[in-house]
């Protein structure tokens, strides 16, 4: 095949086959190139690789737009990152939490959470995703096994420190700050910070996605809690019985706002999460409702 027929290919008439994430139908897109003819401007990138010929990905590799990256989730395999934690052996200083979520054992996610430095908490749009986390290369402190906690705080950073001495979540390092009876589970407590290997995993919550409505008259503040599949609320609506759907702007973590009157009205509730998928839960709450109640809906399977 000819140099012009390939680029007409490429450029007309590229696809991707996708059917739940895998296979099935063809779906048309664009392609384009970097890092030279031996692929060495590669090497690195997003999803923290590293030397991709090492790990085995040779030069069969490609960098994704926005809309295909998913925030690191189509990336699939382990990246590395560190581990440290916090909150005390009961996880009681875990509690609250910039994404909103308040009490976590009464929200259902109880101590297997954790804070993301910078680079992962992506201002707060990832509250709520799913990693599973192992320690790695540190024989001394490392345990087996892996765990998987929700993210449901942000770990600052300290800029006074340098990254590899107490600025552990300074961007653009890629840290948990697990709870620390979480943490205790893959590495000794002694450790303090350990290297460790993450990937975003499904979420898998009992029961539907809870929506607890708090504010006043013209300011609904929707707290989205208990989300599977994804987990991280990207988009949130509302719906009244006497409106149409009404897009919530973010106001906080996983505080959705609406500035319409609702009262007196029955509610329904759409969600989409950072993976485009979106699920509706029509009329959760009654024309009764009242501020401060938690109402269930449907959930992502």
């Amino acid at each position: 095949m000819g140099l012009a027929s390939f680029l007409i290919i490429v450029i007309l008439g590229v696809m991707t086959s996708r059917a739940n994430g895998y296979g099935g139908g063809w779906v048309n897109a664009h392609a384009t190139f970097y890092g030279g003819g031996d692929a060495s401007g590669t090497m690195g990138g997003a999803c923290g690789y590293g030397n991709l010929y090492s790990q085995g990905y040779g030069t069969n590799t490609a960098a994704l737009s926005t809309a295909l990256f998913n925030n690191g989730l189509s990336c699939g395999g382990w990246v590395n990152a560190h581990a440290t934690f916090y909150g005390g052996g009961d996880a009681s200083g875990t509690m609250g939490g910039a994404c909103g979520y308040g009490n976590l054992y009464s929200q259902g996610y109880g101590t297997n959470t954790a804070a993301l430095s910078t680079a992962l908490f992506n201002n707060g749009l990832s509250c709520g995703a799913c990693f599973e986390i192992r320690c790695q290369n540190d024989g001394r402190w490392c345990l087996p096994g892996s765990i998987v906690v929700t993210a449901t705080n942000f770990c600052p950073p300290n800029n006074a420190l340098p990254n590899n001495a107490g600025g552990w979540c300074n961007p653009p390092q890629q840290h948990f700050d697990l709870s620390q009876p979480v943490f205790q589970r893959i590495a000794q407590y002694k450790a303090g910070i350990v290297p460790v290997a993450y990937r975003r995993v499904p979420c898998v919550r009992r029961g539907g996605i809870r929506f607890t409505i708090n504010g006043h008259s013209y300011f609904n503040l929707v707290l989205i809690t208990n989300v599977g599949g994804a987990g991280d609320v990207h988009s949130a609506w509302v719906k009244g019985s006497r409106t149409g759907w009404q897009a919530m702007s973010r106001n906080w973590g996983q505080n959705w706002q609406s500035n319409s009157y609702l009262n007196g009205q029955a509610l329904s509730f759409k969600v989409t999460t950072s993976d485009g998928r979106t699920i509706v839960s029509n009329n959760v709450a009654s024309a009764r409702w009242s501020f401060g109640q938690t109402f269930t809906g449907a959930q992502i399977r």
